[in-house]
């Protein structure tokens, strides 16, 4: 970070003014801006805590936890090592040192950090697996077997272990072992990509056409733009005589990659082969024109151009491969043939009598032969035997398996107890001092109480309405602490209600925004007790409400705030301002939480109704009709929703449209 120096001197200077900021205070407001994803601002409540109590693990750990999703593997590594020297019975600190380590290719370290890890919790699959991955990484395949034997004997469904165990199998030309692997993989994760392509390949290695067609394409299924998966299952079709197949294969790899050599190659001899010859020509020119000196695809177009009465042009093909391959016996004859046609007897018997040579050389030794490992039904394009030109082009290696496929199992994200939620809802409405951005411009929240407070107060920062994730800046967050001091000062120096409220609003959204629900909450009591009848403050306070619970809950810890005062504050922020579509959505996630989905649709389509461009609650509306088993009115709201901009609707619908 710049200037991270200067800034911390300002930032405790800020900071010193206030008691209330005590260390567990500091650690506290740095979870809450780590689970909401603001690492930067994470990190600098860190610091602090360690600043005054260096000799707890705590705030180590959780700095480790920011830089590493800052991608910053090397500070996190070393954060994480001083957590552990302060408390080596931790297991998720040696599992996230390990993370680190593997993301910098230090396999060895990362195996000794997952040692610990499993001494402390060993019925953890996970340590097991990434260990396994790092002796993997290490060419240990000895040691992934055993730790891969191990693991399918506790964890008999877990598929990523059988998909491991295949790639070795592969590694170790073992086939047949690879194949029944990824069968027993594919029983318990048949959406693994990755283990249909693979299956498929192994099946088209052994010319088992028709399996390999089904395999590949159950793999386009879950990934419809991989070129390579088009090109292997039309190479399969062409092999069980499926032309048509074949065909729309290459069409949809051109489609998708449209300098994809292989495809348009394969397409142009196809097409020959079912005798569409001016549409070949056209593939074989595209060739000619991102490779001009393929041999190859220049003798198909000189085939082509005399075949449809293009003599000319097919001598200047075939000459050019002759420049190229001198005792090219095929296309010296060729083109003697299109010099007869011509009239040109001279040239067409030069022509011939090369060929006699040439052969003749080849009979006495002078010239070698080409082997039989040669004269395969299929060519690689690595080869340069020119007889092979009317061949099928494949990729130089047929199977082929990447550890990428097979993911460490450990992800540190912000919310760091719960990695495992890939749909949820969108977050609540509150206010902010960060604009409200979606995609789509045209669109801003709009409350009139909001812009009452804006205009009456003149408040240095305006509020907005917001539920975007924010990732503040250094300096953001300083200019935000900054506020906060003057606005404390401010709250101590007056003695009027009507302004001690409004300062008191302004420091509850300014500490909303660095994660401070705490302080925020604190703030927004103080205000209803000088006035309980503003629905802003109800509205707040109940969000605020609603995230430190998240929180604590991530933390494994229980709910600390009463769910029914929550509910409370939703229920009068609506009495107070029944036409404010914000607080229905807010209080259909509410419900959402707690899987309440008949009322969170009640709620959300309350919302809609008065702000029928409000995206998030079509998205949450659709999620909650989806977890009622209403797909169809599902996907219509997630449509909905990524037509107005929340595009990650479209994604979901996709996963679900899959389950049907």
């Amino acid at each position: 970070m710049k200037k991270v120096c200067a800034f911390f001197i300002m930032f405790m200077g800020v900071l010193s003014l206030h008691a209330q900021f005590r260390v567990d205070r500091l650690i506290s407001a740095g979870r809450s801006a780590l689970y909401y994803e603001d690492y930067v601002l994470s990190i600098q409540y860190f610091n602090l805590a360690i600043s005054a109590k260096p000799y707890l693990y705590e705030p180590w750990y959780l700095r480790a936890v920011a830089k590493y999703n800052l991608d910053d593997f090397v500070g996190a590594e070393k954060d994480v090592g001083q957590a552990i020297d302060l408390n080596p019975y931790y297991n998720e600190m040696f599992d996230l040192r390990a993370i680190c380590r593997i993301r910098q290719n230090k396999f060895k370290e990362a195996i000794g950090d997952y040692d610990h890890a499993i001494s402390i919790e060993p019925d953890n699959q996970n340590y097991w697996f990434n260990r396994a991955l790092c002796h993997f990484q290490e060419n240990d395949y000895t040691g992934a077997q055993t730790e891969l034997d191990t693991i399918v004997s506790k964890w008999k469904n877990f598929a990523n272990a059988y998909s491991l165990k295949a790639e070795i199998s592969l590694i170790q030309k073992d086939t047949t072992t690879a194949a029944k692997m990824l069968d027993q993989s594919l029983t318990y994760d048949p959406y693994n990509v990755g283990a249909w392509r693979t299956r498929g390949l192994i099946s088209l290695n052994r010319h088992q056409w028709r399996d390999a067609d089904k395999f590949l394409s159950k793999a386009l299924h879950f990934e419809p733009k991989s070129v390579e998966d088009y090109l292997n299952r039309a190479l399969a079709r062409l092999n069980y005589n499926n032309l048509r197949g074949a065909l729309s294969d290459y069409d949809l790899a051109i489609e998708y990659d449209p300098n994809n050599f292989m495809a348009h190659y394969n397409r142009g001899l196809l097409r020959v082969n079912v005798g569409d010859d001016n549409r070949a020509i056209t593939d074989f020119d595209f060739i000619v024109k991102m490779e001009p000196k393929n041999p190859f695809a220049i003798f198909n177009r000189g085939i082509l151009l005399e075949k449809t009465g293009h003599i000319r042009g097919a001598i200047r093909d075939y000459s050019a491969v002759i420049d190229q391959f001198p005792n090219f016996w095929t296309g010296l004859a060729y083109r003697a043939r299109c010099y007869r046609k011509l009239g040109m007897t001279g040239k067409a018997e030069l022509d011939e009598f090369r060929i006699f040579k040439a052969q003749m050389n080849k009979t006495m030794g002078i010239q070698p032969r080409w082997t039989a490992k040669t004269r395969k039904l299929v060519r690689k394009r690595s080869e340069i035997d020119i007889n092979k030109y009317n061949q099928i082009v494949v990729p130089d290696k047929q199977v082929a398996m990447h550890t990428d496929d097979y993911k460490y199992k450990s992800v540190y994200r912000g919310k760091i107890q719960n990695r495992s939620v890939d749909v949820d809802f969108l977050p609540m409405y509150a206010m902010s001092l960060i604009k409200y951005n979606n995609g789509v411009n045209t669109y801003q929240p709009f409350d009139e109480s909001v812009e009452k407070f804006n205009n009456s107060t003149d408040p240095k920062y305006p509020v907005y309405l917001n539920c975007n994730k924010v990732q503040l800046t250094d300096k953001e967050s300083l200019a935000f602490f900054n506020y906060i001091d003057q606005l404390s000062k401010q709250i101590s120096q007056t003695k009027d209600n009507q302004k001690m409220k409004d300062l008191l609003l302004e420091r509850a959204v300014a500490y909303s925004v660095l994660q401070d629900f705490e302080e925020a909450d604190n703030d927004l009591t103080a205000y209803i007790q000088i006035d309980d009848q503003n629905a802003l403050a109800y509205w707040q306070r109940a969000v605020c409400q609603s995230r430190l619970n998240a929180v604590n809950q991530s933390q494994g810890g229980k709910v600390t705030l009463s769910l029914s005062q929550i509910r409370a504050d939703f229920d009068d922020a609506i009495r107070l301002s029944p036409k404010n579509a914000y607080a229905y959505y807010n209080r259909g996630n509410f419900h959402a939480e707690r899987k309440e989905y008949t009322q969170a649709i009640d709620d959300y389509t309350r919302a809609i109704q008065l702000d029928s461009h409000l995206a998030e609650a079509w998205y949450n509306r659709g999620l909650a009709y989806i977890f009622t088993d209403n797909k169809k009115a599902g996907v219509s709201d997630l449509s909905k929703a990524g037509e107005l901009g929340i595009y990650d609707a479209y994604s979901v619908i996709k996963r679900y449209e899959d389950k049907k």
